[in-house]
């Protein structure tokens, strides 16, 4: 009978064991998963308070730029009776200054194109007054040399064997030449040089996009060449010329109902003529 007890007490105690392990593991997992739990519940936490500031708006921030409107003047073409105040130019159109040294007593010809295939337009005068069988001895001629438009491109002169008075300064129907074209160019820093055309002395001259020279001929002691004209040098006179030149601008025939892209000029009307002021 106590044989058969201990038989039965020893799976007993066993099971009793086995139980109490089950138990002892089981509360273990459970106590291990407390501080993941809250890791999670910590972890959503902070997402959420993320969120939810991401969505409220910076009080701090810049606020956005309002819509910008281009404005016509931005884009308005220019004026050109302004370019005198910005880069050097002719004020008076070719067919004006032909005018004007015909009125002071020099026989130029018309305005008018240099050939029937040519479109250059000059006029000029010629005066020789001796010449040998060869060439001539004393001569002046003249050229005003520019296009259809009236724009004047340069002013050529050539002197051989000028007119001089007792003093050797140049005769002063001849000097009245180079007067006229310096008045009527407007160029009141140039005027210095007609001391040196009068007593015939070598002259280069050349200042903010225009240029003159008197220089005697290679080679001969009797002979002289006058050019005038313009001559842009600098990147910002160029951009400046650019700016102003009619070229790049279209023609409207409707002075109404012209775009911001259209400019209308009377080349040969009052914006070229002679006025210094």
């Amino acid at each position: 009978m106590r044989s058969n007890r201990r038989r039965l007490l020893l799976p007993a105690l066993l099971i009793c064991v086995l139980l109490a392990g089950i138990a002892v593991f089981y509360r273990e997992i459970s106590n291990s998963e407390i501080p993941i739990d809250r890791f999670e519940d910590r972890a959503l936490d902070k997402a959420g308070r993320s969120s939810r500031m991401a969505v409220r708006p910076d009080t701090a921030a810049p606020s956005p730029l309002p819509p910008m409107s281009l404005s016509l003047k931005l884009i308005e073409v220019p004026k050109p009776e302004l370019a005198g105040q910005f880069l050097r130019m002719w004020r008076v159109s070719g067919p004006n200054i032909c005018g004007a040294l015909r009125e002071a007593g020099i026989e130029m010809s018309e305005w008018k194109a240099a050939s029937m295939r040519n479109r250059n337009y000059e006029c000029y005068f010629q005066r020789i007054y001796e010449r040998d069988e060869a060439r001539p001895l004393s001569s002046t001629f003249l050229k005003v040399r520019g296009n259809e438009m009236g724009d004047i491109l340069e002013i050529r002169a050539k002197i051989v064997g000028p007119q001089t008075d007792a003093q050797g300064r140049l005769a002063p129907a001849v000097l009245r030449i180079f007067e006229i074209i310096v008045k009527q160019a407007c160029w009141g820093d140039f005027e210095d040089t007609l001391t040196s055309i009068q007593n015939l002395r070598n002259v280069e001259y050349e200042r903010f996009g225009a240029y003159l020279s008197f220089t005697r001929e290679a080679g001969s002691e009797n002979n002289f060449n006058f050019a005038l004209g313009l001559k842009a040098t600098s990147d910002p006179q160029l951009r400046t010329r650019t700016y102003f030149s009619t070229d790049r601008w279209l023609a409207g025939s409707n002075p109404g109902n012209v775009p911001a892209n259209v400019i209308l000029i009377d080349r040969i009307g009052t914006s070229m003529s002679a006025r210094c002021a």
